[in-house]
């Protein structure tokens, strides 16, 4: 039974005087547009659509919070790499995602989600570039795992591994394979998330089958859902991240 299965939608905030004034601690999530981010939370609470799946790129540039318990919370970040959002708009992440990331004593740590096929993009290395400073936590999730052979995800794993391993501070920074669709390393994923947040994890109990006779023993025989984060995400955090859109064609293809 997935750890974060109590977490529902409580707000989306566009503006960084409507945080929430009760939160305690909080773990966000950023990701390159259609890298699996909404789909990783998702898995991660054990739901279809807690956050919701957008086909469309840069339909929402906000932040959605989910509560996990009293004072804990997912944060939803829009995605990046999608370079065709109004410049009114882009301002309006310089405002907010930046800010919110670098100043926002209660966040606990970044989960970047990375698609396995194409990890360490420009846009990804920039956000951690930009986010390391701050002495806060990075858990890489090289997310779409299934799509790839065995070999090739350990291929994709040493690779990423060794990257991260240039940066020092090894203590801060860690990386695995993840797969919603097949499930793959959703607990190693809740130990990460589990630790920042300060939530424990209760050990899996093996109880028998009940009694013959005994109790038991016959037993043998509307959510509110969260806007959509567009892509697999939304649009661009901080102003290091907004590329042009030709240098966004340059990058990596998205699927």
């Amino acid at each position: 039974m997935p750890l974060f299965q109590q977490a529902v939608f409580l707000t989306t905030v566009a503006n960084l005087r409507d945080l929430p004034q009760d939160s305690v601690r909080e773990v966000a999530f950023a990701g390159r547009s259609n890298a699996g981010k909404s789909s990783a939370i998702n898995t991660l609470a054990g739901r279809v659509r807690l956050a919701y799946v957008s086909k469309t790129p840069g339909r929402t540039q906000h932040l959605n919070y989910f509560t996990l318990a009293d004072g804990k919370y997912f944060v939803d970040l829009p995605g990046y790499g999608y370079a065709k959002a109004p410049e009114a708009i882009r301002s309006q992440w310089e405002g907010l995602i930046g800010p919110y990331l670098s100043k926002r004593d209660q966040l606990a740590g970044l989960v970047v989600i990375m698609d396995i096929r194409r990890p360490m993009t420009d846009l990804d290395l920039k956000l951690i570039d930009w986010f390391r400073p701050t002495g806060r936590p990075i858990h890489i999730l090289l997310s779409k795992a299934d799509k790839l052979s065995r070999q090739e995800q350990t291929k994709s794993l040493r690779s990423v591994k060794a990257e991260v391993a240039t940066w020092g501070d090894a203590d801060l920074y860690s990386v695995q394979l993840f797969s919603s669709l097949k499930k793959t390393g959703v607990e190693d994923a809740e130990a990460v998330l589990a630790n920042w947040l300060n939530i424990e994890i209760k050990k899996k109990e093996n109880k028998g089958p009940p009694d013959k006779g005994g109790p038991g023993a016959k037993g043998l025989n509307k959510r509110v859902k969260a806007p959509a984060q567009g892509g697999e995400a939304g649009d661009s955090a901080c102003h290091l991240l907004i590329e042009t859109e030709s240098k966004t064609k340059s990058s990596a293809p998205q699927q």
